[in-house]
This record gives C-alpha cells, sequence and structure tokens, in this order.
C-alpha cells in the first residue's frame, strides 16, 4: 500500500489504476472503522455507548469513505448523513472523528481553496450554533473541536499547495529536457550543415583546380610532342600536387570536427589571410586574378564565410569562365560590415538571358554553390546576390556584418 499516494491523492505514481486506488482507499477505512470501534468500546464520559443503532450509523459512516478520491464531495456528504444523526443521538463522539477529520482532509486536498473554505465554515456553523443552542458547556467543547477541523482543513490545503508545486517544478525540468534535446538536435543539424557546406566548397574548388591543372598538362602533351615544354608540364604536375596536398589537409581539419578529436597543432580553417592562396591558385589554372583587400578586424566566423564565399566564386569562374579569364576580388571594410565582391570577364553563352533577367546564366546553373553562398552569408546574418554582369561574365556580391564600426 502506497501511503504517499493515499494521504496526497494526485502525487507520486502516475500509473496507479483505479482498481487499486479503489483497494487502497478501502484498506484505509477499514483501519479507520477497526480505530472507532476500538474507541467506542475503551472511552466513556463523550456520549453513550453505541447500541445497534449507534453501531449501524458509525459503520455506516465508513462506507462513504471508499469513494472519497473518486467523489471527494459525495463521499463527504455520505459520511455526513450517517454521522449527523450518530452525534444527534449523543453517542460516542470520539469514535467517528478518524473518518470524519479524514473526509475533510480530502476535501481539501483535493479541491480547490474556495470550496475548502465554504465547506469548512458550513461544517463549523452547523456545529457551533447546535452546540452553542444545547448550552454553553457544550458550545465551548465544540470550540476545541473545530481547532482540529480548521487543522486538518489547514494541513489539506498546505499539501495541495506542495502538490502543485512539486508538478510545477516535475513540468518545468521536463520542458527544460525537451528543450535541451530539442536544441541539440538543432546544433547538430547546423554542424552538419557547416559541414557539408565545407566539404562541397572544398572538394568544388579543388577537383576543378585539378581539372584544369590536367588540362593544361594534357593540352602541352598534346600540343606539340616533338617539341615538348617538359617544364611547362612539370609545373602543371606540381600544381596538381600542391592542390591535392592543400585540399588533404584542409579535408582533414574539416573532419575532425565529426570526428571530436581536436588537434591544436593545426589552425583553424583559412579566414581572410588565406584569400592569396586561393587566388593564386586560380592563376595556376590559367585564370588572372586582380586581388585587393583592405585590412579588416572580421570575427573568426566572418573571416570563414568570405573565405568560403571567395573560394566558391573563383572554383565557378575557373569552370565556367572560358579561356583568358579575368576575376578580380575586392574585399572592404563600410562601417560594421565587410563588402565582398567577385566578379569574371568571362564570355557568356550565346544563349544567355539579359542581364535584367532574374533566371540564372546557362552556364552558371543555380545549384549547391549559389545556395551554399548564400547560406554561409545568412548565417553570419548577412546578404549575398549573384548574376550575371551587364558587360558580361558572372558577379557575386556580399555583405557580411563584423560588428566592428570604424
Amino acid at each position: 500500500m502506497d501511503v504517499k499516494h493515499i494521504l496526497v491523492p494526485g502525487l507520486g505514481r502516475r500509473d496507479v489504476s483505479a482498481g487499486r486506488t479503489l483497494r487502497e482507499d478501502a484498506l484505509l477505512a477499514a483501519a479507520a472503522a477497526v480505530a472507532a470501534v476500538v474507541i467506542a468500546l475503551t472511552t466513556s464520559g463523550n456520549g453513550r455507548h453505541p447500541d445497534a443503532l449507534g453501531w449501524a450509523l458509525l459503520m455506516a459512516a465508513h462506507v462513504p469513505s471508499v469513494f472519497r478520491r473518486r467523489a471527494p464531495v459525495r463521499a463527504f456528504l455520505g459520511l455526513v448523513v450517517c454521522v449527523a444523526p450518530y452525534h444527534a443521538l449523543d453517542y460516542d463522539h470520539t469514535a467517528p472523528m478518524a473518518v470524519s477529520m479524514t473526509a475533510l482532509y480530502t476535501i481539501a486536498v483535493t479541491g480547490r481553496p474556495l470550496r475548502t473554505l465554504f465547506l469548512g465554515a458550513g461544517v463549523l456553523g452547523i456545529m457551533l450554533g447546535v452546540k452553542f443552542g444545547e448550552g454553553m458547556t457544550e458550545g465551548t467543547e465544540a470550540l476545541r473541536i473545530s481547532g482540529w477541523i480548521v487543522a486538518f482543513l489547514m494541513v489539506g490545503v498546505i499539501v495541495r499547495v506542495h502538490r502543485q508545486y512539486v508538478a510545477s517544478v516535475v513540468e518545468r525540468a521536463e520542458r527544460a529536457e525537451r528543450t535541451r534535446e530539442e536544441e541539440a538536435r538543432r546544433r547538430v543539424a547546423e554542424e552538419r550543415l557547416r559541414v557539408a557546406r565545407d566539404l562541397h566548397d572544398l572538394l568544388a574548388h579543388s577537383i576543378t583546380l585539378v581539372g584544369v591543372q590536367t588540362s593544361v598538362a594534357a593540352h602541352v602533351l598534346q600540343a606539340d610532342p616533338d617539341r615538348l615544354d617538359r617544364a611547362a608540364v612539370a609545373k602543371a604536375l606540381d600544381d596538381i600536387a600542391e592542390t591535392c596536398r592543400t585540399a588533404r589537409g584542409e579535408l582533414r581539419a574539416t573532419l575532425e570536427v565529426l570526428r571530436a578529436v581536436p588537434d591544436d597543432s593545426r589552425g583553424p580553417l583559412p579566414g581572410l589571410d588565406g584569400l592569396p592562396d586561393l587566388a593564386e591558385a586560380a592563376r595556376t589554372a590559367g585564370a588572372t586574378v586582380d586581388l585587393s583587400v583592405d585590412h579588416v578586424e572580421a570575427p573568426p566566423a566572418v573571416g570563414a564565410a568570405a573565405y568560403r564565399i571567395v573560394q566558391e566564386a573563383l572554383t565557378n569562374a575557373v569552370r565556367h569562365g572560358g579561356p583568358g579569364l579575368t576575376v578580380r576580388v575586392g574585399i572592404r571594410s563600410r562601417g560594421d560590415a565587410l563588402h565582398l565582391r567577385v566578379a569574371d570577364d568571362g564570355a557568356p553563352p550565346p544563349s544567355s538571358p539579359s542581364p535584367s533577367s532574374s533566371a540564372p546564366e546557362p552556364d552558371r546553373p543555380a545549384g549547391f554553390g549559389l545556395l551554399g553562398m548564400r547560406e554561409r552569408a545568412r548565417s553570419v546574418g548577412g546578404t549575398l546576390d549573384a548574376g550575371p554582369r551587364a558587360q558580361g561574365g558572372f558577379e557575386v556580391a556580399a555583405v557580411l556584418p563584423t560588428g566592428v564600426a570604424r
């Protein structure tokens, strides 16, 4: 028998069945009935000993207590129907005290304080009115008993308030746990997206450069086999090897995030200070790169976003720009934002749309590259626009807030 669940209805186990609750209340009613019989048999001077009618009323008063948690008010009214004539016939007044106080406590612990107040005031008013009508001695005795009634009602109210407080604490804890789990899932999703973007930018950039450099080496080998320019072939192969080494290092640093194995010997992924390396890599692929970068104080997240945007823009330019490509990369600091611009003069295809058209060029598909650049700009609170230029070529322009006013 769960004593805590009996004394504090609604507190404790949540999986208690109605049948078990009924059995527990029946055991409590039986215990109260046994106590009432013992008191009636052993006490004297507080009313007369019960006869057959008195015993019947006393035992009947304990029956409604079996349903005290199912229907507290109706159980209390059933108790009153039996106890009122019992006391009116002047049977032992102490015997039904346990079941009466249990009923009052149940009313207080299961109902609102206002209901408890009205019910307690009604019980006390009727009892004191009747007793003082019988005489001052009886009225004084009733006042003494009324203290116990008030005490049990107050205990019930206090227990109910405590139960509500515990329930609110448990609910807040469960809500906080759910919030932590949702936040953890959100962070995992953001981290997966960030790693996916890093891998896309890294692999797209490196594979594009390797492809262009391989094409250069193949062209040198096939252009004039009798007068093979070994130096040009060697340089193209060295450029391929260097691109592969750089990609391998960045790939290892990116995958360490997934493995959760920090390595202080390797610094963070390149920021603005890595732009010259990107420009040099594009030059090895045959493009002319004009790099102009102001001294900018930018947070690491903004620097990494700018680096990846320039990397993707250069990759797209080398892939789609055609021969004799010139790319201009400019980074300026204006106010509390970093303004980034990457423009190339690659010749558009004959069927390319007009500059005012919102559709992308056929050879610059709006795939994951442009989407990734926009996501990187939004990740630091910035904006990015990309599209064909009026004079030909393609342009990427981004504004990334730095939070550092100049």
